[in-house]
């Protein structure tokens, strides 16, 4: 009879390994392109404030790009979080009831988080096509398009549910 860390060993190998891993490299690769576009709007704050308060010109574009792309650093980073381990969790059950409680909590868990996650995925790849059909803007002085903006939405809680299945398969819980 396998153990389960043979088991787990297993499972790496094959498909569900294959699984798992090409979905950590995409969440790392999701995980530096957040940091470029957290980079990028903390720039244009520091180019806004310059602008605005060294040279006293108005600006119209900054705070809406800084907004777009923060909030996309947060949702394209989030695949990447759940794989490290970085998000906020509360344990203290789980912990103190250990062995198979524990797994069976965290299993539910993340099964949770899974059917959340794909339920947004879902709403926002609706969203993203809706903007892109109608042709919808910002309604600002910009006025950019806005399903580049929403697209962070719908890639990141995709490839979050994405990485919540490779957590799943891992068999960490």
């Amino acid at each position: 009879m396998a153990t389960s860390s043979s088991h787990q060993i297993a499972a790496r190998r094959g498909p569900i390994g294959g699984y798992i891993r090409l979905m950590d490299r995409i969440s790392r690769v999701t995980a530096y392109l957040a940091g470029l576009l957290f980079v990028a709007g903390v720039l244009v704050i520091c180019q806004m404030v310059f602008i605005r308060y060294v040279l006293g010109m108005s600006t119209s574009w900054q705070t809406e790009f800084t907004v777009f792309s923060v909030t996309g650093a947060m949702l394209l980073g989030s695949p990447y979080v759940l794989m490290t381990g970085g998000h906020v969790a509360i344990t203290l059950l789980p912990d103190a009831l250990g062995g198979i409680a524990r797994k069976a909590m965290r299993l539910v868990a993340s099964l949770v988080g899974l059917a959340f996650c794909a339920a947004l995925a879902y709403a926002a790849w609706i969203y993203v096509w809706e903007a892109w059909e109608g042709g919808w803007t910002t309604g600002t002085v910009w006025n950019p398009p806005l399903w580049p903006g929403l697209m962070p939405m719908a890639v990141g809680a995709t490839l979050l549910s994405l990485q919540y299945v490779a957590e799943i398969l891992r068999g960490e819980h």
